[in-house]
């Protein structure tokens, strides 16, 4: 007992115990042990330091800086400067303490943890690119730093490297396995990588950890949603708005499940329930235009369809010149109309600027550049401009997005503008074409398995050339219309000698038009083709998810939009399986016929 008070009668001794009662959680002895420490010496820098700590942590931050200062006056130690440095960033003052960590980092340059707080400090500024080195260096010194493992997963995420943050956080989570962060975050980057099994499986082990966390039920319900496990998907957005009663986002996530259910009804209930909350967004409207569109209601439709102008995503410039959406005439007026979604909305929308030039007005058209050579000559059109070159627009009164035409048109389903109407492909590429693919023996097919990977649909939409093979046995020639394909199935097109592929050679889309005019039939998923060959007026067999495209509809087998075209649909058990045995009996018929 005398020899405990021996070591406690220094203020070193008091310091060390209070640093001890501080680590465990008892900061009232800590602060009684720092009292004594100041007792007997008051420019004890280490009990000054402490004192400010059990200030920070009291929030009390004017008095932490005043005893952290007289700490730094007393002797400059590095951890002193860190703490500093973590008050001023509770205060916003990031440049500040940035110049004090970095004074620590000089005094101390081998400290993992200094370097983790620079890091830190950068993400607090919001440069990311700068915040990478700071952990990288952490890493080196310490290579197991979980924290510096974790955050560099995420600012990897934050600047689009997420293969290379998913290492990382493989990293972090083999050193702390029950990290409800590190598993939340790997969770959203393997969404994000579109690997949505493994983006699940992470989930539901975060939820285990934490779960009251709504962020990781509505990620959950999301990787549920996209392996199209809609009803599981629905209880977990439930549960985030539970937890959250004002979480938009997972009241717009479980709108979209219930649309992918065909639950039209409920998505308007939701819709309602969300504006009487204030929780309305523009990504809720523009998720009920597509159930409107999707369900024939095209006036409604057609209205919210204009909110995807607001979205994020928007890709329509703004001009100076006034909107025009059909409410004033426009004859002897120049109107400017640009693409604003993707090549497959342009060809299907294009068909409304005969109509425009009918009305008397002069038609400047800006489509994507890989449209331009075949949009040059649209009738109607007086000028076409690739999207490339739009900072050489001539003036004009008015303009439109191409996407807000049938708004302006009104169109209903029995006034849809049908028929043919991009102009037919140069009588010599055809004639090139037709002598590349040789005598006309059997029927010709044209093929396309996949769209745009990046599309919000794409694992719905697309399918594995390898699932087409069903339908290769039946007797006619294939031709390859898929430009770029992904790794595994250009693997399997080297291997298919009966898919002629001259992909190669598809520059733009005029000379895809050219060889689809050789084709007897394209089969093809819901992509750019698609509207191409429909817009031609060739023989087109979609193939399409339960829950298609809005301007598909549901419950029919041809297309208002597109007269040649029949639509292949899957069944609700969402797989692709059965509607290829259905193109494969119906293309057998026709290649039987060719020539008879």
């Amino acid at each position: 007992m005398n020899g405990t008070r021996a070591a406690m009668s220094t203020a070193a001794a008091f310091c060390e115990a209070g640093l001890a009662h501080f680590r465990d959680g008892r900061h009232l002895d800590a602060r009684a042990c720092y009292q004594q420490a100041l007792g007997i010496d008051a420019e004890h820098s280490d009990a000054q330091h402490l004192m400010g700590l059990l200030f920070f942590r009291d929030r009390q931050y004017n008095d932490a800086l005043q005893w952290i200062v007289r700490a730094i006056q007393r002797a400059p130690k590095p951890e002193y400067l860190a703490s500093f440095a973590t008050v001023l960033q509770q205060y916003g003052r990031c440049d500040e303490a940035l110049n004090v960590l970095d004074q620590a980092i000089q005094l101390r340059p081998d400290d993992a943890e200094l370097w983790r707080q620079r890091g830190d400090i950068f993400i607090q500024l919001a440069r990311l690119d700068q915040a990478l080195p700071s952990f990288q260096q952490a890493l080196k010194l310490n290579p197991h730093h979980h924290d510096a493992l974790y955050k560099s997963g995420i600012v990897l995420h934050k600047l689009g490297r997420n293969e290379e943050a998913i290492a990382c956080l493989d990293l972090s989570d083999s050193l702390l396995p029950n990290h409800a962060p590190t598993l939340r975050t790997r969770a959203w980057v393997l969404y994000c990588l579109k690997r949505f099994e493994d983006s699940a499986t992470d989930g539901q082990r975060a939820h285990q950890l934490d779960p009251q966390n709504a962020e990781i039920c509505n990620n959950l319900g999301l990787s549920l949603r996209r392996l199209g496990r809609n009803d599981e998907a629905l209880a977990w957005f439930d549960k985030a708005i539970e937890l959250q009663p004002r979480f938009t986002d997972a009241f717009d996530n479980k709108l979209v499940a219930l649309f992918h259910l065909h639950r039209f009804d409920e998505v308007f209930a939701l819709s309602d329930r969300m504006t009487s909350l204030g929780l309305s967004s523009t990504v809720t409207e523009w998720n009920v235009s597509l159930v409107h569109l999707l369900t024939g209601n095209l006036e409604a439709g057609w209205r919210g369809h204009q909110t995807r102008l607001k979205l994020p995503s928007a890709r329509h410039p703004q001009f100076q010149r006034p909107i025009w959406l059909g409410d004033e005439g426009i004859a002897g007026k120049t109107i400017l109309v640009a693409a604003d979604e993707g090549l497959g909305d342009t060809i299907h929308f294009v068909r409304y600027v005969p109509m425009l030039a009918e009305r008397g007005a002069r038609v400047i058209l800006v489509v994507q550049d890989p449209l331009h050579r075949l949009m040059s000559t649209l009738s109607g059109a007086s000028l076409c401009v690739p999207r490339s070159a739009m900072d050489t627009l001539p003036a004009f009164d008015l303009h439109c997005p191409i996407s807000s035409l049938p708004l302006a048109f009104k169109t209903r389903l029995d006034t849809i503008p049908s028929g043919p109407y991009l102009p037919a492909p140069p009588d010599s590429l055809v004639q090139a074409w037709e002598d590349r693919l040789g005598p006309r023996t059997r029927l010709r097919v044209g093929l396309v398995w996949s769209g745009d990977p990046y599309h919000v649909n794409d694992e719905t939409r697309s399918i594995p050339l390898r699932a087409l093979s069903g339908i290769l046995d039946v007797d006619a020639s294939f031709v390859s219309l898929q430009k770029a394909p992904r790794p595994h199935d250009a693997a399997v097109l080297r291997e298919r000698s009966d898919v002629i592929d001259l992909t190669a050679d598809l520059t733009d889309f005029t000379d895809t038009a050219a060889l689809i005019a050789c084709l007897d039939l394209v089969i093809t998923v819901d992509t750019s083709v698609a509207h191409l060959a429909g817009a031609l007026g060739r023989p087109t067999w979609i193939l399409l998810p339960w829950t298609p495209d809005y301007r598909w509809l549901l419950d029919r087998a041809d297309s208002p939009w597109y007269p040649s075209v029949r639509l292949f649909r899957q069944t609700e058990t969402r797989e692709f399986g059965s509607v290829l045995d259905r193109v494969w009996d119906e293309l057998r018929v026709l290649a039987a016929a060719f020539g008879h």
